[in-house]
């Protein structure tokens, strides 16, 4: 049944107030907990919503709730999806006419990818099967056929390679289909190109793939042209909302966490401006602990290891600070990273807009706390010198730490 209201919501803006019942409520909050749900005084069953920072669109029982990003739609596909490691950061992989919902442009997005790699041929690949047949076919299972069938000739255990289109790359397309066609769709041509791409891939097996385990697909000459579709296939099924039930009322749909497309984002384009891999520049590495008893552990976005020399921390922080101030937990935070790891200092990155650089030098303890501000709404040149910027920061403290002497080793 299709939903019979729509809330339109904005990224950390307040609605007005909304009739809801105590199951719509109740499935609203553990769909998505960052969302602050507010009772209106004087008023029963009416509530105000504030988005935190999961943007995306849901269908909730009879609601259809849409979480509009402050962020150009556009940027946040971007964002998202190199941040999982497709495109790249040079290449400006979307443009819309106009400013659509964020999974009415995805849908568009992907419907035209889909278009285009088909055009180029649907893909095809070898996929062993196993099966008893009635002809032999491939290699017989010897050990199986006289476990299973003992004295009979017929049917033949084997093992055969098939060239099919019921492959890897095609089922992430299918299944990704599967869930935008799921959720409300105003634009058309969007629909049609879902039915399209149904059509298309009828023979395909429907796999469902969880948000945490959805495949990469390895690329050669011959599956370049599926590279883009499939990369926004991966981007659909990593954020679909994990369906969940209570109360009677169901909650299935698309979400993104900009906390942690915002962190991967800019620790995968620090790599990549840094020239170095993810061993050496690490992401929530359990670094260190507070107390030397090892009861406080201390897990920082970003780290430097030489060996097992850490020679930088960070934090990234994508958040909302309404009177441009640093919060003093953040400093804390920093403060703590950079004591236990023993460095003269530590980093902490946020979006432009929500901070403005600055840095900090604790009383009695000489530690140096830089704040820097990474451009993400801007065009890709502003975000490349934005990024080149930060890692300029990253070398300064690195070096600094290794002007000092050697840190402690936690290894």
């Amino acid at each position: 049944m299709p939903p019979t209201r729509t809330i339109d919501l904005r990224e950390y803006e307040s609605s007005e107030p909304l009739a809801l019942s105590v199951a719509e409520r109740d499935a609203i909050r553990d769909a998505v907990p960052s969302i602050d749900v507010t009772p209106e005084p004087g008023a029963a069953g009416v509530y105000r919503l504030r988005p935190g920072a999961t943007i995306g669109a849901l269908t909730i029982g009879g609601l259809s709730l849409s979480i509009r990003p402050k962020l150009d739609v556009a940027r946040v596909l971007y964002l998202a999806s190199y941040a999982m490691g497709a495109f790249d950061l040079r290449r400006e992989p979307f443009a819309f006419a106009h400013a659509p919902a964020l999974v009415e442009a995805l849908a568009r997005a992907f419907a035209d990818a889909a278009e285009q790699a088909f055009a180029r041929g649907l893909l095809h690949g070898y996929r062993t099967r196993e099966e008893a047949l009635h002809a032999v076919r491939g290699r017989i299972l010897e050990a199986q056929q006289m476990r299973r069938r003992f004295d009979l000739l017929l049917p033949v255990e084997v093992r055969y390679d098939e060239f099919t289109d019921d492959i890897l790359a095609n089922r992430l397309v299918k299944a990704a289909a599967a869930l935008l066609a799921g959720m409300r769709l105003d634009d058309r041509r969007s629909r049609d190109g879902l039915r399209h791409i149904d059509a298309t891939l009828a023979n395909v097996t429907p796999v469902h793939f969880p948000p945490s385990a959805v495949p990469q697909v390895v690329f050669d000459r011959l599956s370049g042209h599926y590279r883009d579709v499939v990369a926004l296939a991966r981007l659909i099924l990593h954020h679909r909302a994990v369906e969940s039930e209570r109360g009677g009322v169901r909650a299935s749909g698309f979400l993104i966490d900009m906390n942690v497309v915002f962190q991967a984002f800019v620790t995968r384009a620090l790599r990549e401006s840094l020239g170095v891999l993810d061993r050496t520049l690490r992401s929530d590495d359990a670094a260190a602990t507070l107390d030397e008893s090892g009861r406080v552990p201390l897990r920082p976005d970003l780290s430097w290891w030489d060996g097992s020399t850490c020679t930088f921390t960070g934090d990234i922080k994508y958040k909302r600070i309404d009177d441009r101030t640093i919060p003093n937990a953040d400093l804390y935070q920093a403060l703590a990273y950079a004591t236990a790891l023993d460095l003269p200092g530590a980093l902490l990155a946020y979006a432009k807009g929500e901070a403005e650089p600055a840095s900090y030098t604790v009383r009695h303890a000489g530690k140096r706390l830089e704040v820097a501000a990474v451009d993400i709404s801007g065009s890709i040149a502003d975000i490349r010198a934005s990024i080149d910027a930060l890692a300029a920061g990253v070398r300064r403290l690195r070096n600094a730490a290794r002007t000092a002497g050697p840190p402690a080793s936690t290894g």
